[in-house]
């Protein structure tokens, strides 16, 4: 059997939407975005991008995983169209993103790998752009009891070992790893590419499986450790002075004089 590959791959809304569609409730404490499509994570793009190099080089089969309440397929059909063999989705209205925390989250992927049957490699984004946490990776890693490297500018399969470019703060390191693994890619290993429609069309006959609640035998209530306390959106104070001078130089001096007062120079 050749090797086989998950990536975990979470929708969120759009980081290019406006702020100003985001709409904060803070007696739900929850962020509410109104009208914002959803899109594939950005940096779970890089680790199908990741896998698809992988595939490419020493062959293998890759299986999307995501995971939500209402997962939108026409996103799905095109991340699967990018390279995917197959995809596999945990849905239902117990998996409200908002419910659901790093550890939940980690919890309920878990179970879906297991019950999906073997794998490899498993490869997620570095953070997710709804949250930027970062920690449902290394969570679904020590779960599973599997080794975990991140933060990935490069990976490479070979004998039965992972070979990872580590992204540092100064360059980069190269570390390895047995398999099977899990590796969090970084945005500096490069976007994904775009199907073509040829590859979406394909990308429909493609094998899905759905699973809900009942099928992971967990009960994703109680399952989150991290409880939000309060939410509020910051508050945007402005004020306006003038400057009057007779003449440009006289402006500038009292506009520089005002700006150190403030402590802005």
């Amino acid at each position: 059997m050749g090797l086989r590959i998950i990536v975990c791959a979470k929708q969120v809304p759009d980081p290019e939407g406006p702020p100003s569609s985001f709409e904060v409730n803070a007696s739900e404490r929850k962020v509410i975005p109104r009208g914002i499509p959803p899109v594939i994570n950005p940096f779970d793009e890089n680790a199908l991008e990741a896998a698809i190099r992988i595939k490419e080089s020493v062959g293998a089969s890759i299986t999307l995983l995501s995971l939500g309440k209402s997962l939108s397929r026409a996103v799905i059909l095109k991340a699967v169209a990018a390279g995917a063999d197959a995809s596999l989705l945990v849905e239902g209205d117990a998996f409200e993103p908002s419910d659901l925390d790093s550890s939940s989250t980690a919890s309920l992927l878990a179970a879906a790998i297991e019950k999906a049957g073997g794998y490899d490699l498993i490869l997620c984004g570095r953070q997710a752009a709804d949250t930027n946490a970062g920690q449902v990776g290394l969570g679904l890693a020590c779960i599973l009891g599997i080794p975990a490297i991140t933060l990935a500018q490069k990976v490479e399969v070979e004998d039965g070992r992972v070979r990872v470019e580590r992204v540092l703060p100064d360059g980069y390191e190269v570390v390895e790893a047995p398999l099977p693994a899990l590796v969090t890619v970084s945005g500096e290993l490069g976007d994904l590419r775009y199907p073509s429609l040829q590859a979406i069309k394909a990308a429909k006959a493609l094998p899905q499986t759905v699973l809900g609640p009942d099928d992971l035998g967990v009960d994703p209530h109680g399952l989150a450790r991290v409880e939000t306390v309060g939410l509020e959106a910051p508050k945007r104070e402005r004020s306006c002075k003038l400057v009057e001078a007779d003449t440009p130089e006289e402006a500038g001096r009292k506009l520089a004089l005002v700006l150190r007062q403030d402590k802005i120079l």
